[in-house]
């Protein structure tokens, strides 16, 4: 097979430097016509990777857009639900309400929670596959080993590693969709001898299903948002626990107050909702919900548009983040007890944003317990009894429980050659570039949901994903119909939305001085984790395919880009299910 490479000294540049086309180098032949109907589709195969939300949203999108299709999903565990069905840590929860976190075309009436546990996610992921009848196109237990661009035939050469059986195989696709995300490839911190722990060592992300903490002396390594939801959960059981932190964070107050503090268009419609003291949806409540469709779909709406207005909390020097910051601090000094050292230790001196805004019920509570010690000194190293201090104090463990997040570099697990070399070498040196976070320049073909620059942290992913797979699901139907062989973003392109993104980022905390995974785990550095504007801006942005920032080449041996045109008929006055007077419809002037 032929598999293209960046050649020696090419920094990656094949084309597109200049303002050339890749197709300019391929070898064009006398022009004929197309002895095919406008409209006509070629057969296409899709591959995608992982069967989280993006993943399972993918089959439906394509299902209910596209005809003269295959498609296949390679899932890596042997269940669907990605970050879903692998984080099970104690208190493991959505922190974004459960009636927002959900497909907009699968409404479920029946969440238990404002913020639904992890469990019930997963188990509403895995309801739709089944009862959707999706099982039949994801394969469980199957990885993604290698990827590489053949240039020639226009084909992503594959290979796949059968997890159960430890057979690997080759397989094939005209378009390669990674829905792996951002939030899965867990990483251990960077702690010497952290192997050499004779205790029990675990990380959030990969909890053992019989590990037992109760009597323990236990750590907890990092405050992030794993790490805020497991401590209150487990202090109760554990005999003592060790809660290291290196970086302040903040901590919101919970997110119903917060948004009744805020005024915003929740507040009046929180005011008819029933929930008990631990925010569960009363037996009445939920009854409501499923058999008043008015309201509850009003309630998605009002409790959506609230959300959405959170971007203007992390714009530098507003007036709506001032006046959030005034409020969060005073909630996290009241929670802390006005504890110098805590307060310290905890509230931060970087804007509100910086990293993550983290709502966390009991958590600042949890740190003034008996049994709760916070640590700020710096970690030495990790000895066979436990974590030596840099003032060379030992604290010895029962077990080590790791917080510490995922590896947010978008290097991927995988090699994947396109045509500027290996996207992981490319991805470890250089700060990483995305189109509109759903494609990478130099990949033809190659499509991702939440990229370099995706809207991780910009509320559901559920719509996000909607919103990503109508996008990709445009640009392949273009392919498909407009006898388009490999389709790339232009490294111009690719460039100057690079460029926008630099100008815009230190207009927001995000770009402040802080460690965040925003930026890689830096604090300083740019942000390569998040959209440059608010949810609604992202949504607006991906309504329209921009062609122009686009390469093609083209099926036809001519190379000519109108091939598609065919014979002069259209398959619109050829197909009987079509109605070949749809232009004087009421909905024909509709742009």
């Amino acid at each position: 097979m032929t598999r293209c490479r960046a050649p020696p000294g090419s920094n990656h540049a094949v084309r597109g430097i200049n303002g050339t086309n890749f197709n300019d180098n391929v070898a064009r032949e006398p022009y004929t016509v197309r002895e095919e109907p406008l409209g006509t589709t070629k057969h296409v195969r899709i591959v995608g990777i992982g069967a989280g939300a993006s993943g399972i949203n993918m089959i439906r999108t394509l299902r209910r857009n596209m005809v003269d299709y295959e498609h296949v999903i390679y899932e890596k565990n042997e269940k669907v639900g990605g970050t879903w069905f692998e984080n099970r840590y104690p208190g493991c929860r959505c922190d974004i309400p459960s009636h927002n976190y959900q497909f907009s075309w699968r409404p479920n009436p029946e969440w238990s929670n404002f913020f639904s546990p992890a469990p019930e996610i997963e188990e509403y992921l895995s309801r739709i596959c089944e009862e959707e009848s999706m099982m039949d196109t994801i394969k469980t237990q199957h990885k993604v080993v290698g990827a590489w661009w053949d240039e020639s035939r226009g084909l992503w050469d594959l290979s796949v590693l059968n997890l159960k059986t430890g057979e690997e195989f080759r397989d094939q696709a005209n378009f390669l969709v990674d829905a792996s995300g951002i939030l899965n490839n867990w990483k251990w911190p960077d702690i010497p001898n952290i192997k050499s722990f004779q205790g029990e060592l675990v990380h959030t992300a990969s909890w053992p299903k019989d590990f037992d903490y109760t009597n323990k002396t236990v750590a907890i390594i990092g405050n992030g948002s794993s790490g805020v939801q497991l401590l209150p959960a487990i202090r109760p059981d554990v005999k003592k626990l060790y809660h290291f932190v290196r970086t302040p964070t903040w901590i919101i107050p919970p997110r119903i107050a917060s948004m009744m503090m805020m005024g915003g268009p929740a507040k009046d419609i929180l005011t008819q909702i029933e929930l008990d003291e631990k925010e569960n949806f009363t037996k009445k409540q939920v009854e409501r919900f499923k058999t008043d469709p008015a309201f509850y779909r009003k309630f998605i709406k009002t409790i959506e548009q609230d959300s959405n207005g959170a971007f203007a909390l992390v714009l530098n020097g507003g007036a709506a983040q001032a006046f959030a910051t005034s409020k969060v601090v005073q909630y996290m000094t009241a929670s802390l007890g006005g504890d110098e050292r805590l307060c310290k230790a905890l509230i931060p001196k970087f804007p509100l944003g910086c990293r993550r805004i983290t709502p966390a019920p009991g958590y600042l509570e949890a740190l003034r317990a008996p049994n709760t010690e916070v640590i700020t000194d710096g970690i030495a190293e990790v000895v066979p009894e436990g974590i030596r201090l840099e003032s060379g104090e030992i604290i010895k463990l029962d077990a080590i429980i790791c917080a510490t997040g995922f590896d947010n570099s978008f290097t991927p697990r995988f090699p994947i050659v396109g045509r500027y070399g290996n996207v992981q070498d490319i991805m470890k040196t250089e700060t990483p570039k995305s189109y509109m976070s759903c494609a990478l320049a130099g990949v033809p073909n190659y499509f991702t949901f939440l990229g370099p620059n995706g809207p991780i942290g910009h509320g559901s992913v559920f719509t996000l994903s909607e919103h990503i797979a109508r996008y990709i699901t445009r640009v392949i139907i273009k392919c498909q119909t407009e006898g388009i062989k490999a389709v790339v973003p232009s490294d111009a392109a690719v460039a100057d939305y690079s460029e926008h993104i630099a100008a815009f980022m230190p207009r927001t905390a995000w770009a402040s001085p802080c460690k965040s995974w925003f930026k890689n785990g830096k604090e300083d550095g740019p942000v390569t984790a998040l959209h440059p504007g608010s949810r609604v801006h992202f949504f607006h942005m991906l309504e329209r395919f921009r062609g122009e920032d686009w390469e093609y080449v083209y099926d036809n041996p001519a190379q000519n880009r109108f091939w598609y045109l065919g014979n002069g008929f259209s398959n619109r006055e050829r197909d009987p299910k079509v109605d070949g007077t749809w232009y004087l419809e009421e909905e024909a002037d509709r742009l």
